[in-house]
C-alpha cells in the first residue's frame, strides 16, 4: 500500500459526502443509491437530461427534500438535523429566475441580503461590491422583469453568493442565456471558486460539463460514471473511429446492426463511431466493414463517454 497516497486521502476536505442517496416520489424512483464526494474548493457537475435526477438531487444535498434513504454530510457536518445552520453557508441558484420581477435589481439584492440576516450596514457595503463585480451598476432602478437573460442571470448569481457562502449550488443556470454570457457566467464561477468557494452545477451542456474539475453522468436516477473530464475520457470502455467517405447514412445503418458497436453518429462529413472494449482490433473491424472508406482513431470527447454510459450501454 502506498502510504503516502493514504495520507493524502485522508487530508482531503469534502464540502459534500452522500452515501446511497435515494428518493421515491410514490414508485418512482428519482435518485438511486447515489454515492457522492466533493472536494473543497473544487466545481463539480451533473451532468445528464432532463429528468435524469439532477435538480432532485441538488435539493436533497440542500434539505430542501428529505430523502427516502441515505446519509447526507455537507460541510463536515450531517445535513440532518443542522438544515437551517446549515443553510447559511449555502448559495442557491434555481434554474428558473425565481427572484421579484416587480423589485428593482437594488431592491432584490436588499431583501434577500435581509433574509440572510446581514446588518443594512453589511448589505450596503456587500451590494456595493456585488453591483460593480456583476457589471450592474447600471441597473440598479431597473425592475428585474424587464432585464435581460444575461442581466438576470449576473442578478441572480449576486443575489445566490450575497451572504458570501461556502458551497453554492447552481440548478441549471446557463439554460436561458447566449454562448458569449455563458462563458462569463463560467469565469465569474472560477473567481469564486479561486476564492475558496465549493460549487456545484447541473448541465445538459457538454463543453460546460467539461469545463468542471469533475463530474457525475447520470441517467434515470443513477450515477452512470465520475470523475475528472479527462480520467473519464481517457477510461471510456470504447475505441472512437472517424469514417470518411460517400454514403456515411447508409454506412450508419450497416453498422448499428453490429453488437460491438455501440454508437455510429454523423458529425460533419465523417461518421463518429464508438467501438466496444472487447474488439481487439477495432480500426481493423471498422476497416472491415467500411467497404474501402477512410478510417482512423479518434480522440474521446465527453460526449463521447457520456453516449458510452448511457442508453444500457454503460458497462455494470
Amino acid at each position: 500500500m502506498n502510504t503516502q497516497s493514504t495520507k493524502e486521502q485522508q487530508l482531503v476536505e469534502y464540502a459534500i459526502e452522500a452515501q446511497g442517496l435515494t428518493k421515491r416520489f410514490g414508485n418512482n424512483i428519482a435518485v438511486n443509491q447515489f454515492d457522492l464526494r466533493i472536494p473543497k474548493g473544487s466545481i463539480y457537475g451533473f451532468l445528464g437530461p432532463n429528468g435524469c435526477g439532477k435538480s432532485t438531487c441538488m435539493r436533497l444535498l440542500t434539505g430542501l427534500l428529505e430523502p427516502t434513504e441515505g446519509q447526507i454530510r455537507i460541510l463536515g457536518e450531517n445535513l440532518a438535523g443542522h438544515e437551517e445552520s446549515l443553510k447559511q453557508r449555502m448559495g442557491y441558484m434555481t434554474q428558473k429566475f425565481s427572484l421579484y420581477e416587480k423589485l428593482t435589481v437594488r431592491e432584490n439584492l436588499d431583501f434577500v441580503g435581509a433574509v440572510y440576516g446581514l446588518s443594512r450596514a453589511r448589505r450596503k457595503i456587500r451590494i456595493e461590491e456585488l453591483l460593480t463585480l456583476y457589471d450592474l451598476e447600471h441597473q440598479t432602478k431597473q425592475f428585474a422583469g424587464s432585464m435581460s437573460g444575461g442581466q438576470r442571470q449576473r442578478l441572480a448569481l449576486a443575489c445566490a453568493t450575497l451572504h458570501s457562502p461556502e458551497l453554492l449550488f447552481l440548478d441549471e443556470p446557463t439554460s436561458a442565456v447566449d454562448p458569449e454570457n455563458r462563458r462569463e457566467f463560467w469565469e465569474r464561477l472560477f473567481d469564486l471558486c479561486s476564492a475558496g468557494t465549493t460549487i456545484l452545477v447541473s448541465t445538459h451542456y457538454m463543453d460546460e460539463a467539461e469545463r468542471c474539475h469533475a463530474l457525475a453522468i447520470m441517467e434515470q436516477g443513477y450515477k452512470r460514471a465520475d470523475g475528472s473530464p479527462k480520467t473519464l475520457m481517457e477510461t471510456m470502455p470504447a475505441t472512437v473511429i472517424e469514417v470518411s467517405g460517400d454514403e456515411l447514412r447508409h454506412l450508419k445503418q450497416n453498422l448499428i446492426q453490429h453488437s460491438e458497436i455501440m454508437s455510429a453518429a454523423q458529425i460533419g462529413a465523417h461518421l463518429r463511431v464508438l467501438v466496444k472494449q472487447e474488439v481487439q482490433d477495432p480500426l481493423g473491424f471498422i476497416k472491415q466493414l467500411s467497404d474501402g472508406r477512410n478510417a482512423v482513431l479518434a480522440r474521446p470527447s465527453l460526449e463521447d463517454v457520456f453516449v458510452a454510459c448511457t442508453g444500457g450501454r454503460h458497462v455494470g
